[in-house]
């Protein structure tokens, strides 16, 4: 018989404090709140340049797949919602030291705002009238009317609406930027705030989640595109972004690996614990390093298919917020 002395109770399961109520509804909310700021602030800084005819794909479709990115993402978050039917709450009072209260205003002044660039720009992005799905079809009815040579609105206070956003689109796209660029940095706040998760409390996760959500803005535009010469753009746009990623992501371990004890511990769990495959593998590997090579490849003249490229960024920008959100919600302070 074996004898053993036992000091500490530590090593049975759950005798710390345990946390683990987000699931797969947070991540996913986060990356396509990050997608959208990139695809919007894309879009609103290519009018505020007057780049706009160079760019078409990214000013005129670019904000519509942000604006379904938005309404997903918001599902996501009211499916996590333990009282859903009380989400009106969050806009009865503003906040200024809650991260959560600027996310849920930012959202909603972004998807209004939003809205407000995909009216103007809808007859250009769809000069022609072809919606074959009855109902679709029915409810446009209501709004247009087909003519000669495409559509037309039937009433006059919506040609007046489109008319006012059509010429004040460069007031409109500086709104967007400043908004984007909240949003996609508040992706990253609202995991800092919290104090009491060592993976996620850093000042670092912002910026990190923000040229995250841009590179995967960038990455959806390099697919939608049909035009090469917008294509290389995104390139070099998102060749750029993915350097500074892994800047931020270097600069996140070697903060932890310098800093206290249960710091040292997080950055552990990637560098030899239980999510280094995961996360080597998914985030770094295919989804940046491997995208940086493919991109750097097309712009040296070789023929990569746009797709390749463009889907591992976005497969890591996912990978990403899961293990994020996964780890940080396992990783704690010992009591």
């Amino acid at each position: 018989m074996n004898e053993e002395l036992i000091i500490s109770g530590r090593m049975n399961p759950y005798i710390d404090p345990h946390l683990e109520v987000w699931e797969w509804q947070i991540p996913l909310y986060l990356f396509l709140g990050g997608l959208a700021a990139g695809l919007l602030f894309f879009a609103a800084y290519f009018v505020m340049t007057g780049k706009e005819k160079k760019y078409p794909t990214t000013v005129k479709y670019g904000p519509i797949v942000a604006f379904i990115a938005i309404v997903i993402g918001l599902t996501a978050l009211l499916l996590d919602l333990k009282h859903p039917l009380y989400f009106w709450q969050l806009y009865t009072t503003i906040r200024i030291d809650s991260p959560m209260s600027w996310g849920a205003w930012v959202l909603l002044i972004i998807t209004f705002v939003s809205l407000i660039w995909i009216f103007s720009y809808l007859k250009e992005a769809f000069p022609k009238y072809n919606c074959k799905i009855g109902f679709i079809s029915k409810l446009m009815g209501i709004f247009i009317e087909e003519t000669g040579d495409g559509w037309e609105w039937k009433y006059p206070w919506l040609k007046t609406f489109e008319k006012y956003t059509q010429n004040n689109r460069y007031a409109w796209a500086w709104v967007l930027a400043v908004l984007s660029v909240i949003l996609g940095v508040y992706t990253g706040i609202l995991l800092s705030a919290f104090n009491a998760r060592p993976l996620w409390n850093t000042a670092i996760l912002g910026p990190l989640f923000l040229t995250s959500g841009f590179s995967t803005g960038a990455a959806m535009l390099m697919i939608m595109s049909k035009s090469h010469e917008e294509r290389l753009s995104y390139s070099r746009i998102d060749l750029f972004l993915i350097i500074i990623e892994l800047f931020f992501i270097t600069h996140l371990f070697m903060g932890f690996l310098a800093s206290s004890q249960v710091k040292v511990e997080a950055a552990h769990y990637f560098l030899g614990g239980e999510f280094t495959v995961t996360f080597w593998v998914n985030v770094i590997i295919l989804g940046l390093v491997l995208p940086a090579i493919l991109e750097a490849m097309e712009l040296l003249k070789y023929k990569i298919p746009v797709i390749i490229p463009g889907l591992l960024i976005l497969w890591g920008g996912v990978m990403f917020r899961f293990i994020m959100v996964e780890a940080g919600q396992i990783i704690r302070y010992l009591y």
